[in-house]
């Protein structure tokens, strides 16, 4: 069981493509026409980035799709270095003087640096219509080498710092999903076929999940929850559970998964962050929507790093300012945008709402199934 729990802990995600040919449905017909799909698809868009904003406060910024390697703003995703960004040389001016570059993998240490340098105060923040390239994911049904996200980023004062805060910002969002999900269904009437989004998330922390599954690796853990819940927080991803494993393994920079915390009946935690996870009616499977939380202080950004043997990140600029205090406090996240489409418009596969690269293996096995994906 350990080895099974060992091989669950870098991040979601089907193993080969004859586990993929089991899972994609076999019964499935899309509700709406390629046509239908993007008229509904920037319908929900529109509506999902102007609440967000409303809800928490957030404006519009550019976002960038390429950085300086030497800057430490990159992300990194999961601490194992399994998943490495796209890195090219950039010979400007002959190479007088160059810059060596990264496609982001996600803007998340960014924003926190984008709130200083946009002048945000405690409660004001910043929402990106962020794309990256995510080189080394396995491509099934629901992973790209293309991503696209909503990375959005808030300034908070040292009291905010709390999971109560955490927990009523997380229903925020959920409540915007909501809404988006209410009005497809309201203008786009095929989509009833399937139950609308429930109406509030449940809230649950690693550590119970793992004491209600104890002896499931950590997707069958959800997916036993889900089955009961469908739609649900998980806090506290990233700090080793009673087991020895944390439920994931997540980046040391920047959401705090450290931090002790006390659950509702008194008895101490770790972590404010988490996940939260849906059932896809279409595809039977977990869903997950969006990750993220509060971010690190100095001081947990230094356990953090020395937990993951990464003190040696300390020297760069993005984790020297935090040590110095010169970015603001913060919490934010990064919300899947096809993977939010791909369930509000009850699809079987991403590449039905996103165009990006696929293997032949996985069109053709998509084809047979009546799975349009877009190239």
């Amino acid at each position: 069981m350990s080895v099974a729990k060992e091989a669950d802990l870098a991040g979601p995600g089907i193993g080969d493509y004859t586990e993929l040919e089991a899972v994609l449905p076999d019964d499935y017909e899309p509700l709406l026409s390629p046509k239908e799909t993007m008229r509904a698809l920037f319908a929900a868009k529109r509506l999902i980035e102007d609440r967000l904003c409303e809800a928490l406060n957030l404006m519009p910024v550019q976002v960038p799709l390429i950085v300086d390697r030497g800057s430490g703003v990159n992300d990194y995703l999961d601490r194992d270095g399994s998943r490495t960004p796209v890195a090219f040389h950039i010979s400007n001016d002959r190479d007088l003087h160059p810059i060596d570059a990264e496609v982001v993998q996600a803007a998340t240490k960014w924003k926190r640096m984008a709130l200083r340098e946009f002048g945000m105060q405690p409660g004001e923040g910043l929402l990106t219509d962020m794309r990256a390239v995510r080189k080394d994911y396995f491509l099934d049904h629901d992973h790209s080498a293309y991503v696209d996200q909503w990375d959005w980023e808030r300034a908070i004062r040292p009291q905010g710092r709390t999971l109560d805060y955490l927990t009523a910002t997380v229903r925020a969002i959920w409540q915007v999903l909501v809404e988006a999900d209410e009005m497809l269904r309201y203008q786009w009437q095929a989509l009833k076929r399937y139950p609308a989004l429930p109406a509030e998330l449940e809230f649950v922390h690693a550590e119970d999940l793992l004491a209600a599954y104890p002896d499931l690796p950590r997707k069958r853990r959800e997916t036993a929850y889900l089955q009961e819940h469908p739609a649900v927080f998980i806090y506290g991803i990233g700090w080793p559970l009673a087991d020895g494993y944390p439920h994931e393994l997540r980046a040391a920079d920047y959401d705090d998964w450290s931090t002790e915390t006390t659950s509702a009946d008194g008895r101490p935690m770790h972590g404010l962050n988490g996940d939260v996870l849906v059932w896809n009616p279409v595809t039977r499977r977990r869903h997950e929507l969006m990750s993220g939380g509060i971010r690190v202080t100095k001081d947990s950004l230094v356990r953090q790093l020395d937990m993951s043997g990464q003190l040696d990140f300390l020297e760069l600029p993005y984790h020297r300012a935090i040590l110095a205090d010169e970015i603001p406090l913060s919490i934010g996240a990064g919300i899947g945008q096809s993977r939010t489409m791909m369930l509000l418009l009850r699809k079987a596969h991403l590449g039905e709402v996103s165009v990006s690269v696929w293997p032949h293996v996985l069109t053709e096995m998509c084809a047979r199934r009546n799975i349009h994906v877009l190239m």
